[in-house]
């Protein structure tokens, strides 16, 4: 798949998929938020955990030998182990809708989520009754084809080594006719930037200009072995690659595994014992697969650009607030370079 092959959907966002919606929910007092990604239908669902402090739910059911193989939402929230809650706000609306898992006269919701670590980010947090039910379902509510990015969502408060993250997303069409996309709040202990310049380490897999089209300096830096750019306990980047191809649960882990390299490509360094780091691939089954064996390495590869896009796409289209305790990308880009 050569890069004069590749172009994006309509939107470059993960809801080219066609049935897919995602909303967001924020609180900028709180500088937190929730992000859901939902479809009209249960779809099929995969993770694959590579970070050394995740915080997820309902994430051991999404194992290809599990029984249930389908899910309802995907909830990617702020808040570190209270935004768990965000997942039942949505699973709560999505009860109320009448969706979910079918157990007699009974509908259980299927609402994977995890979160990112954003509470030392100088937003207001002494909450006394948890915040992220509410967010969830307000996301969910929210949710559609068109979505804000940057700071916005799960992104709202989130941080990276030196600069504000924030929710990415990008698509892009494959060849065979398929679709794929990815969504991402981006909350690393490393850097989206080569070194404290404004060029993103994903630049090589840039479409357009759609995250400043700078490039890669011209000069890179030399290999080093830095400390942690942020409190150790206080990362996580967390996404979902999405797809309109029919995969089985199996495939679809295969995808969100290769989905994993885009996020290596876009932070450095990634996948850090003090990151949460993870990725959740959804397939909606609307294109059988021709060749397996092509389609699959296809979409692999696809969602790994896709993620390397959609984290430096989510850094690019931060915007500042009041209290920050890190600057936006795009104050870097405003300094001599």
């Amino acid at each position: 798949m050569s890069d004069e092959m590749l172009r994006t959907g309509p939107r470059n966002l993960i809801t080219d998929v066609e049935g897919l919606a995602v909303g967001n929910a924020e609180d900028h007092r709180l500088k937190s938020g929730t992000t859901v990604l939902t479809a009209a239908q249960p779809f099929v669902a995969a993770v694959s955990v590579m970070g050394g402090a995740p915080g997820t739910r309902e994430t051991d059911l999404l194992a290809p030998d599990r029984l249930v193989q389908q899910v309802d939402a995907i909830t990617l929230s702020g808040g570190s182990a209270f935004g768990l809650d965000a997942a039942s706000g949505v699973a709560d609306a999505l009860r109320a809708a009448g969706r979910g898992f079918s157990v007699g006269d009974q509908r259980v919701p299927i609402v994977p989520g995890a979160i990112l670590f954003d509470l030392l980010n100088g937003g207001e947090k002494r909450w006394t009754e948890n915040p992220y039910r509410g967010l969830g379902a307000a996301a969910l509510a929210a949710a559609g084809t068109t979505f804000a990015l940057g700071t916005a969502g799960a992104g709202t408060g989130a941080m990276c080594k030196g600069v504000k993250g924030g929710l990415g997303s990008a698509s892009v069409r494959v060849p065979g006719g398929f679709t794929v996309g990815a969504l991402v709040a981006v909350n690393a202990l490393g850097s989206p930037t080569v070194g404290e310049g404004a060029h993103f380490w994903a630049a090589p897999w840039e479409i357009g200009a759609e995250f400043g089209g700078l490039g890669l300096p011209a000069r890179l830096p030399a290999p080093d072995l830095p400390p942690p750019g942020k409190g150790a306990r206080e990362a996580t980047t967390i996404a979902i690659v999405a797809t309109d191809a029919a995969l089985t649960q199996a495939e679809a882990q295969r995808m969100a595994t290769a989905a994993q390299d885009g996020m290596a490509r876009a932070l450095v360094p990634s996948h850090t014992p003090f990151d949460g780091d993870l990725v959740f691939a959804a397939a909606t089954g609307a294109r059988p697969l021709g060749d397996p064996g092509t389609d699959l390495f296809r979409l692999g590869h696809a969602a790994a650009i896709c993620l390397a896009r959609a984290i430096a796409r989510g850094v690019h289209l931060a915007r500042p607030a009041a209290g920050d305790p890190l600057p936006c990308w795009q104050d870097r880009l405003s300094r001599p370079r």
